[in-house]
């Protein structure tokens, strides 16, 4: 059995925890890089470790040889970054919620204004299936290291039985509202996971429910932000954003955008092939 390494590493919330090769191997293979390429990177980093080494420096470098072998192995490593590249506001990560939700037959609709018994709310998401309705609010963080606390669901959980409250007052509405939803980029504190779970909320967070969070269901889907590109530039990427293109499906789709970029052919080839990699075509 291999041997841990006596290192702690420094956090993005400024904590500092003991540092795990088996971690960092689990996220190298997640990006796809075979058992060969996993080990010679864990060797590569494990070389250059020391006391109180952040978090951000032991990524930036997985990332690099990551990026040196293959472009698509470093965009699926780097999803967790990508998705808080969708910020400074939460309007991307809505859409790109949005989009997960609709790769899953929802029909979903952002910015929505429902009535209250008490007064009116606007919903980031509402997502209709089978005659259900779900209304989704999305919590985004842009800094690492920002957890949803427990007023996030209390917040949302009395907005979500307001709007519950009318609801059963429509003579003529013959669908079904679901319970409500809180969708995060981060994780929710303990509090927040028990609270959410007491009152019947579903909770949606980077790793939450176990192998069904975020980057399982990105993964699965194969639905990874334009963010998670490693050779658009960021204005390339605030570009499609703008457009709102936030999946590189949607730009595999809706190619004429890069026309408007006014990328090379050379370029686009390049980028489209990364782009078809990341999206399982």
């Amino acid at each position: 059995m291999e041997k841990e390494l006596d290192i702690e590493i420094l956090k993005s919330s400024g904590e500092r925890a003991k540092f795990s090769l088996d971690k960092l191997r689990k996220s190298l293979k997640h990006s796809g890089a075979d058992h060969n390429l996993v080990e010679q990177i864990v060797g590569q980093v494990k070389d250059e470790l020391y006391d109180g080494i952040s978090t951000n420096e032991i990524y930036n470098r997985a990332y690099a040889l990551l990026k040196k072998n293959k472009s698509v192995f470093a965009s699926k490593y780097k999803l967790k970054k990508a998705i808080y590249e969708l910020g400074p506001t939460g309007f991307p990560f809505e859409r790109f919620v949005a989009a997960i939700l609709e790769y899953s037959g929802y029909h979903t609709s952002v910015d929505q204004i429902m009535n209250g018994i008490c007064v009116t709310h606007e919903i980031d998401v509402v997502a209709e299936k089978n005659g259900t309705i779900t209304i989704i609010e999305c919590k985004f963080h842009s800094e690492e290291g920002r957890n949803c606390n427990v007023k996030i669901p209390l917040y949302i959980h009395s907005r979500y039985n307001d709007v519950k409250a009318h609801w059963a007052t429509k003579k003529n509405e013959n669908r079904e509202l679901d319970k409500g939803w809180v969708v995060t980029n981060t994780r929710f504190t303990s509090d927040a996971a028990t609270y959410g779970k007491c009152a019947g909320l579903y909770l949606l967070s980077w790793d939450l429910p176990l192998n069904d969070g975020l980057k399982d269901r990105i993964d699965r889907l194969g639905l990874y932000p334009i963010t998670v590109s490693t050779l658009l530039s960021n204005r390339e990427k605030q570009f499609l954003l703008s457009r709102d293109v936030v999946l590189c499906r949607q730009l595999w789709k809706d190619k004429f955008f890069l026309d408007h970029l006014g990328i090379s052919n050379t370029r686009k080839e390049k980028i489209l092939n990364e782009i078809k990699q990341l999206c399982n075509h």
